[in-house]
């Protein structure tokens, strides 16, 4: 628990795997916001610009929170289905990242490809309704938080008008960002996944 009478306020970055969470990372990390990060997840072919994990988030499920201090001025990547179990000691600024379901799992597919693991064995249709359920049970359960306040970003739309959803970003998180910077670290050249003629809709 912070010193102070106020609760900190914590910078989460979450999202479905795939979903654009290490570009959003590397935004704010150029606008002047420096992640909470590990480096035992090393970039590669899936992820070159950096994956901007801290493995002790994954702690939550066994009750660790000793770590969040440590997250004070910075941005920590947490997985969608984690956000619940985030205590109310602190106060949380959530940027959920949001992507086409078929991107999603096409991008999914071909990372376990490259690793040499098995995809599962549900079919996409399947898989994109159990996601589905997730992120609408994700969504309930936040809005039941007055703890954590959460900005959608949708990652085309990144992509597709970078400058305004980087403002949106640093106006939510209520910091001095650079926003130009952040717009400057996206790189459209990783969007490999495009699937055209469909809205960007999860």
């Amino acid at each position: 628990m912070p010193s102070n009478s106020a609760p900190a306020s914590l910078v989460i970055v979450s999202g479905l795997p795939r979903s654009g969470t290490s570009m959003m990372m590397k935004m704010l990390a150029a606008g002047g916001l420096p992640p909470l990060t590990d480096a035992l997840r090393e970039a590669d072919t899936d992820n070159p610009d950096g994956y901007f994990e801290f493995e002790r988030a994954k702690a939550l499920t066994k009750g660790d929170i000793g770590w969040l201090p440590l997250a004070q001025g910075k941005a920590v990547k947490v997985i969608s289905a984690l956000l619940p179990l985030l205590p109310d000691t602190y106060r949380y600024r959530v940027i959920f990242m949001e992507r086409q379901m078929q991107e999603v799992l096409a991008s999914q597919r071909k990372m376990l490809a490259r690793r040499g693991e098995r995809s599962p064995s549900v079919d996409d249709a399947a898989m994109a309704a159990v996601f589905a359920k997730h992120l609408a049970q994700t969504r309930s359960l936040l809005a039941q938080r007055p703890y954590i306040a959460v900005l959608t970003v949708h990652y085309r739309d990144v992509l597709a008008d970078a400058p305004v959803q980087a403002a949106r970003v640093r106006d939510f998180l209520q910091l001095p960002l650079d926003a130009e910077k952040m717009v400057a670290a996206v790189n459209e050249g990783l969007y490999r996944n495009r699937q055209v003629g469909t809205p960007p809709t999860t």
